[in-house]
């Protein structure tokens, strides 16, 4: 541990890198002392084909963050990372080994910007000269064996989904109905450029839709769960290519297919204007979360202490009422705009280096 437990505070830079986002901060100790969050378009990433080929594009505005804030390297204690698509893990704090790079580069699991994380702590934690973690990653998977299984046997359901956030605002809603997570049954809906919904049953995720590639409602860049029968037509049309037809379930599906646009606020402006077909694609989708929360209910058996809605689109009034409205009759409704994953990835490293947890190997 370098003697990290025995210093005052501990230096810890996070690195979040989201489908459209890359949020940094820099905690020392629990505080965070710098943070940025930098926006990227969906023409800026238009160029990359793989999401691997945006690691140069997305560490040099990282390291310009360091330089802005006089960010010395070797002033840092750990470099921690939202966690890839890798193989199914449990949660916890894993560190970044030659392995997991590897899976990560090569996308064994499945394209996701989060892959970037590990690749880029890795990178920068080796010039400052300490470890690199993750902590949670999407691929945590606490699924029940009747979840698991699909109308195909060939293609079983996977657990994939915004495990780390889901897991931190349970903690925090927990915390608001004066319990811990490991007492109650939440429904949890991250909305953001993905969106997952999850049976949080007494702490584990016992079911949730896959939010990367093709289950659950249609998201600002994903598609969702769409007729079976007409993407295998499109497959066969000899329209699209395999990379076209992913693009069009990861990263150009949802409101990008419909509207040309990721960005909820350019939304509302259309709306506001009068754009009928806007309204009508977002009111599709909080109609499609709420028949997903309403089925997460059915599998809970109605068992349901709060139904939590976090993420960025949380942060719309106008966009949770339309959820809200609807699944009052379910539970109370928790709105935690935003998400908890930065300071959750911050104690993830915290815990090991005091030798609070032990950490985990790839």
């Amino acid at each position: 541990m370098n003697g990290s437990e025995n210093k005052s505070f501990l230096r810890i830079l996070v690195v979040n890198s989201g489908s459209t986002s890359t949020r940094l901060a820099l905690f020392e100790n629990e505080t965070p002392v710098f943070s940025e969050t930098m926006m990227h378009s969906a023409e800026a990433l238009k160029p990359f084909h793989r999401i691997a080929d945006q690691y140069d594009f997305r560490l040099r505005a990282i390291k310009g963050f360091l330089s802005r804030n006089g960010i010395r390297l070797d002033t840092l204690d750990a470099v921690v990372a939202r966690g890839g698509l890798l193989r199914p893990v449990e949660g916890g704090t894993y560190a970044v080994n030659d392995r997991m790079l590897e899976d990560l580069h090569q996308a064994a699991q499945g394209e996701h910007a989060s892959n970037l994380g590990g690749l880029i702590a890795r990178s920068i934690a080796d010039a400052a000269g300490v470890p690199a973690y993750i902590v949670d990653p999407v691929v945590v998977d606490e699924l029940d064996d009747v979840a698991r299984v699909s109308g195909l046997p060939q293609t079983p359901r996977r657990s994939i989904f915004h495990a780390l956030n889901q897991k931190a605002v349970a903690r925090v809603a927990a915390g608001v109905l004066k319990k811990t997570v490991d007492e109650i049954n939440l429904i949890v809906a991250h909305l953001g450029g993905g969106i997952s919904v999850g049976c949080h049953r007494r702490g584990r995720v016992v079911d949730v839709n896959n939010a990367l590639d093709g289950e659950g409602p249609f998201a600002p860049e994903r598609a969702g769960s769409v007729p079976s029968g007409q993407l295998a037509e499109l497959c066969f049309s000899g329209r699209y290519t395999f990379t076209e037809i992913r693009k069009m379930l990861t990263g150009s599906g949802g409101l990008v297919a419909h509207l040309g646009t990721n960005d909820m606020r350019v939304v509302r402006k259309r709306i506001a204007s009068g754009d009928a077909t806007a309204r009508l694609i977002i009111e599709a989708m909080a109609y499609q979360i709420v028949k997903q929360i309403g089925a997460s209910a059915a599998a809970l058996n109605g068992d349901v202490q709060a139904v939590v809605l976090t993420g960025g689109l949380a942060a719309d009034l106008d966009f949770t009422a339309l959820i809200a409205d609807r699944i009052r009759w379910i539970a109370p409704v928790v709105v935690l705009p935003g998400e908890q994953e930065m300071t959750s990835l911050c104690q993830g490293a915290l815990r090991v280096l005091r030798n609070q947890e032990t950490l985990k190997e790839y």
